[in-house]
């Protein structure tokens, strides 16, 4: 996107459990300096009291009324009606909140709430990665262009946003893509979040390397550690990221299995990605049999590592024939490779939720 004097501005805020930040957007420019606010998650009057001083002061930063305000908040919740309800990060927020209608009557400004999974993908589809790939793959003369996208973050949760089309899949109850409650591999009585967090990386470490659990140890930590950066157990470091990767895997191939697009990984622990991407291709990639033993693909299409700058030809090129229409002197171009892949973002978590936010107001402003 362009800036243009014709396009909305529109206030934008990430919301964490600790800090609150706040940008405004036209187009995909920022007009100001973002503000940074904590949350005081345990203290509703004060959570509420930044937001509304933090939207306040990015009015004045910008001199003029905004179009209007939209950003992600955690979930659960009734977006649509811009409810939010029991938070674990937002201790405060018990038995309903009406967040949207409380800033709507302050500000008398439209007000768009989603989850941060859903606006992170809405971004990468809309105005990051998507967008992104398919000029690489018209560049290098692909006639194939990718239309779905299913975002995932991984940082100290695991969450995810789908979108078909240019339309963000919100579901009848804001849970279009709750993908931590898929099943988790490793131990089908926990949630996928179980194998796929911060504390699954904490979790397997301490286990793998015959110690206490540490929640002060962070991935960061532990990736150092699996690169011989830092001293601690390397073999305990590298399968924590092994453990992560192939449960990772194993959820990204369940989600696949109905949504036909291209996967992009965003969020912190995706810098760990040369640890943790190895599992979860081969995962991805895995046989599985039937009660005969007779062996198929685990998906239906090809799937592919789109940082792999070597296999980015093939991958574009894919398997195309023109096929003779008979008694005719004409041709049908058909691809048989059928095929999705798997990347990260380069926008960056909250950048993305940032133009997520962007793009769905200006899609309900029209």
């Amino acid at each position: 996107m362009t800036t243009s004097s014709k396009q909305p501005v529109v206030l934008t805020l990430d919301a964490g459990g600790t800090n609150f930040v706040f940008s405004a957007l036209q187009g995909s420019s920022e007009l100001a300096e973002a503000l940074v606010l904590p949350s005081n998650a345990d203290q509703l009057d004060k959570c509420l009291g930044n937001i509304v001083s933090g939207f306040e002061q990015m009015i004045e930063k910008i001199g003029q009324k905004p179009d209007a305000i939209s950003f992600a908040f955690p979930g659960p919740a009734d977006y649509s009606l811009g409810v939010i309800g029991d938070l674990p990060n937002f201790p405060s927020f018990r038995g309903g909140v009406p967040l949207g209608p409380i800033l709507g009557k302050h500000f008398k400004l439209p007000v768009f709430i989603n989850n941060d999974g859903d606006l992170y993908a809405y971004g990468e589809a809309l105005m990051g990665y998507l967008p992104g790939l398919n000029r690489t793959l018209g560049e290098k003369g692909s006639v194939k262009t990718f239309r779905n996208l299913i975002g995932i973050t991984l940082g100290t949760g695991f969450g995810a946003g789908i979108v078909l089309d240019k339309y963000l899949l919100r579901g009848d109850n804001s849970c279009g893509a709750e993908i931590h409650n898929a099943i988790n591999k490793y131990n089908p009585l926990w949630n996928a979040e179980e194998g796929v967090s911060t504390r699954a990386i904490q979790r397997v470490y301490a286990e793998a390397g015959g110690t206490s659990f540490d929640g002060d140890l962070m991935p960061v930590d532990i990736s150092a550690i699996a690169n011989g950066e830092k001293p601690g157990s390397q073999s305990a470091a590298v399968e924590a990221y092994r453990q992560y990767g192939e449960n990772l895997g194993s959820s990204i191939a369940d989600i696949l299995t109905f949504v036909d697009g291209i996967v992009v990984l965003g969020g912190g622990i995706v810098a760990a990605w040369d640890l943790f991407s190895p599992a979860m291709f081969r995962e991805l990639r895995r046989n599985i049999y039937n009660f005969k033993g007779q062996v198929s693909s685990r998906l239906s299409y090809k799937v592919y590592n789109l940082e792999d700058q070597g296999i980015m030809d093939e991958f574009a090129k894919g398997r195309g024939v023109n096929l003779p229409i008979p008694g005719t002197d004409e041709t049908v171009a058909y691809d048989s490779l059928a095929r999705v892949g798997v990347g990260f973002s380069k926008l960056g978590a909250s950048k993305a939720i940032s133009l997520g936010s962007y793009a769905y107001a200006e899609q309900q402003l029209g």
